[in-house]
């Protein structure tokens, strides 16, 4: 005995009938719901896990548009000015070597060739960095661009007798050789061109560009002068950067130890 009536237990089919319809049909709607909610949260968290960031784009589109981005920076006016460079130096050597290398008409039209590519040797290593414009090309393509017109100015001179071949071996064997110096110390960190490299390369510039022109007379005499101090610079600037690259070395060994031995400890 329970002591609950049979009527109370079971109910009428009138009274009971309409609460225990919407009884089951709020029970299946909120299975419904519930399974609904499932499939959109799920979809939702499945969304989220593609993306990484809710409501973000996916992996594989991003680096798609990433990539789209870097490739597209590289077409800038500091890398154009870079390649503008690049192409003046055939043009150069054609104008210099022009009816034997001695007509002075030729001789001022490759004066202005150099002369376009060392302003924008100035010019396009600060757009880049004035308006973050740095690109692995303009990184690798500016220092060859440099090192070719400077090159070809220095072989096209000693080639016609204009200028002793010692002085394009001290020249050119430094450019190159404190070019790899830099990448032998690049684990330990990055020489920094100083101010003494800057001037270096000026008068280096000018030094060259009097005598790509046909000078005669006192000019021709000082642009002897003009060279000789760019050759003292060149070579002053090459041991300084030695001994940066020594430094740097040492100093790179000793973090690296103190690191090892911290480790140990």
């Amino acid at each position: 005995m329970t002591g609950v009536p049979a009527s109370a237990a079971g109910g009428t089919s009138s009274a009971n009938g309409a609460p225990a319809s919407a009884g089951s049909g709020a029970a299946s709607g909120g299975a419904s719901s519930g399974a609904m909610s499932g499939n959109v949260s799920g979809s939702a968290s499945s969304g989220a896990v593609e993306s990484g960031v809710p409501g973000g784009p996916r992996p594989a589109r991003a680096k798609v548009v990433a990539a789209a981005v870097n490739q597209a920076s590289v077409w800038n006016i500091a890398n154009f000015l870079t390649m503008l460079r690049l192409l003046l130096v055939p043009g150069f050597v054609a104008l210099m070597l022009a009816d034997g290398g001695y007509d002075p008409a030729m001789r001022s039209f490759a004066w202005a060739a150099f002369a376009v590519a060392m302003i924008t040797d100035l010019f396009d290593g600060h757009l880049a960095r004035t308006y973050d414009l740095v690109t692995d090309f303009g990184k690798i393509a500016d220092p060859i661009a440099d090192k070719a017109i400077m090159g070809a100015a220095l072989i096209c001179l000693s080639s016609l007798g204009d200028l002793p071949w010692w002085v394009t071996v001290v020249i050119l064997g430094r450019e190159l050789g404190i070019t790899l110096l830099r990448f032998v110390v690049i684990r330990y960190g990055v020489i920094p061109a100083s101010r003494g490299g800057k001037l270096k390369t000026l008068i280096q510039g000018v030094a060259v560009g009097m005598y790509v022109l046909a000078l005669t007379g006192w000019l021709a005499t000082l642009r002897f002068w003009v060279m000789a101090a760019a050759v003292v610079l060149t070579v002053l600037t090459g041991l300084d950067y030695v001994r940066q690259a020594i430094v740097l070395r040492r100093q790179g060994i000793a973090e690296r130890m103190a690191a090892s031995e911290e480790t140990e400890a």
